[in-house]
């Protein structure tokens, strides 16, 4: 591939002569790779033809001294072209595939050759309540646009970062409400397919959402709240660690991270005790680790685990006591894809230690256990309809059932309105792959009291 861009660029700088005596109107813009082969071609091949010309008339050629001007820039931009040669490339159609854990448009920098990458994503949806009218909320939002920047230093060093502006504003601009966040910042060095180490703020590698969360990948114009209450994503901290492929298909991802914070520990779960890697408490560290495995012999088919285990104390006092508040979160998950069939299940539980302390200090009740799980469908229709279609059409169902206070610490007392089921269906419309269209109702339940349900249109991209 090296060589046959070598020689592309000399080729093109050929070109550039050949271009003084084409016509404009025969130039036409290349679309792709091969397109650009195909115009230098025939460049090159006029270049020839004016060259055997000037051989059959040497007295035009002494005259203007033409030959001796074009081979002297030619060597000049040959000696500029071989000291670019290894920075610059004409990329193919860029694929938009999964890599070492990641969404799609946030893998583009394993591709390039060499240098920058950029990529992002975004969605904004319009939310209308229902059966509530006294607190009714309806709202449109901007809800996040994205910026991935990357940078391959060489094979085996690279940065990829992810920035997030939520909510079309920052605190003190707009209406107030929005945020601007690093939600992962990390160098990659690899060193074998066994064994490559990221360090820097890293996504923690537990379920389907935390770490592929670009809006065409999943359903709905909201992420799964087991996905966001029991298993806090987007969750990212300070880390490092190791990452890489054990067997065929057998992937794996560890690190050791900064600890979360229980001081933020509330009734609604531990999403709150995220420190996003902003100057984080790291008195007390945590460990996390994923394994996931694809087995040949079932083509779609995925499935694996995840657990998070580490003190969440970080030395300060609750009641006037110290305690390590073991946090623990494990979850397990499986997926298939066959043809227009989608499917995921994916179940987390969690226990807290100290949390009767915790609930002492924060006057709630803070779960000594938590729970969630959820198993979702959609089919593509489309091509039932239309084979040989490139759009995509798929009605969805998903169902959830999680209670952030699954056990009470001794001496509190329970709040059932945490226990949860939530019932949603939808559609799911992408006209090209990029691009995704969003309808969707959820229908809560809550052991005690009510939410009102709500219906969501939206739409998503990445670039």
């Amino acid at each position: 591939m090296k060589a046959r861009n070598y020689y592309l660029f000399k080729l093109m700088v050929a070109s550039l002569f050949a271009v003084c005596v084409t016509p404009v109107s025969a130039l036409e813009k290349p679309k792709t790779m091969e397109d650009m082969w195909q115009i230098i071609l025939a460049q090159q091949k006029q270049i020839d033809e004016m060259k055997a010309g000037m051989k059959t008339e040497p007295s035009k050629v002494a005259a203007t001294g033409e030959v001796k001007s074009l081979e002297r820039k030619t060597d000049i931009l040959s000696q500029e072209v071989e000291k670019l040669r290894t920075n610059l490339t004409i990329p193919d159609e860029v694929q938009y595939k999964s890599a070492y854990g990641l969404g799609p448009a946030a893998s583009k920098v394993y591709q390039v050759g060499k240098g920058l990458s950029i990529g992002g994503y975004g969605e904004a949806n319009y939310q209308a309540t229902a059966g509530d009218e006294e607190s009714k909320a309806d709202n449109a939002d901007l809800e996040r646009l994205v910026l991935y920047a990357g940078y391959k230093f060489t094979d085996n060093i690279l940065f990829n970062s992810e920035i997030e502006f939520e909510h079309a504003s920052v605190e003190g601009g707009g209406n107030g409400n929005g945020d601007v966040s690093v939600e992962f910042a990390a160098l990659d060095f690899f060193i074998d397919p066994m064994a490559n180490i990221r360090a820097g703020m890293v996504l923690l590698p537990m379920g389907f959402i935390n770490q592929i969360h670009e809006p065409p990948f999943y359903f709905g114009n909201n992420r799964p709240e087991v996905e966001r209450r029991i298993i806090p994503s987007t969750w990212r901290e300070i880390g490092v660690g190791l990452f890489g492929e054990l067997l065929p298909n057998l992937t794996y991802t560890t690190y050791v991270v900064n600890g979360m914070n229980a001081a933020n520990f509330t009734a609604d779960g531990i999403r709150s005790g995220r420190q996003k890697g902003a100057q984080a408490k790291a008195e007390d560290l945590a460990f996390v680790g994923r394994l996931d495995y694809a087995p040949a012999a079932l083509p779609g088919i995925s499935f694996g685990g995840s657990a998070y285990l580490g003190n969440s104390g970080q030395n300060q006092n609750f009641v006037n006591q110290q305690v390590d508040a073991f946090t623990q979160l494990y979850e397990g998950h499986v997926q298939w894809k066959y043809r227009g069939l989608e499917f995921r299940a994916l179940g987390s539980w969690g226990h807290i230690d100290d949390a009767g302390i915790l609930s002492a200090q924060k006057l709630q009740t803070i779960g000594e256990e938590n729970y969630g799980w959820y198993t979702e469908v959609g089919y593509d229709i489309l091509p039932l309809l239309t084979p040989n279609t490139t759009q995509y059409l798929a009605p969805f169902f998903r169902y959830e059932q999680m209670d952030t206070i699954a056990k009470a610490p001794v001496g509190f007392s329970d709040d059932e309105s945490k226990d949860r089921k939530i019932y949603q269906f939808g559609l799911q419309y992408k006209p090209i792959p990029n691009v995704v269209i969003k309808a969707d109702y959820r229908n809560f339940n809550a052991k005690k009291g009510s939410i009102p349900d709500d219906f969501n249109l939206g739409f998503g991209f990445i670039f």
